[in-house]
């Protein structure tokens, strides 16, 4: 019995995208996983530590912390969008880890403030 060739649909090419990014965090070298990895970790706990100090020392309180942080991480993510294409390099692969593992530390510092 011979299988039927797969139709080319929506969902078909998103498992497709999804395995080729799966290879390719398997293929790529040690030092660009380490190095992610490194960044994710150092992103949390800079913006563990950022929200802790700022949050004690900031003039305007608690709004003008979240404004600066807000605006800081929308840079970046604009930054990013506007000068890499599809491929990205070491280095923004590194800022875009850094930032995901702040807003992951301020998103759980939010949880346990209860706000």
């Amino acid at each position: 019995m011979t299988r039927l060739p797969m139709q080319r649909t929506r969902f078909q090419g998103l498992i497709s995208r999804l395995g080729g990014r799966a290879a390719g965090l398997v293929r790529r070298s040690w030092r660009t996983g380490s190095l992610s990895a490194l960044a994710l970790l150092l992103g949390f706990f800079s913006g563990q530590n950022l929200t802790s100090f700022l949050l004690l020392t900031a003039p305007g309180g608690r709004p003008v912390v979240v404004f600066g942080l807000l605006l800081v991480l929308e840079t970046a993510v604009r930054l990013r969008t506007r000068l890499v294409g599809a491929e990205a390099s070491l280095g923004w692969v590194i800022v875009d880890n850094l930032r995901i593992g702040a807003t992951y530390a301020i998103v759980l510092e939010a949880f346990k403030l209860g706000t």
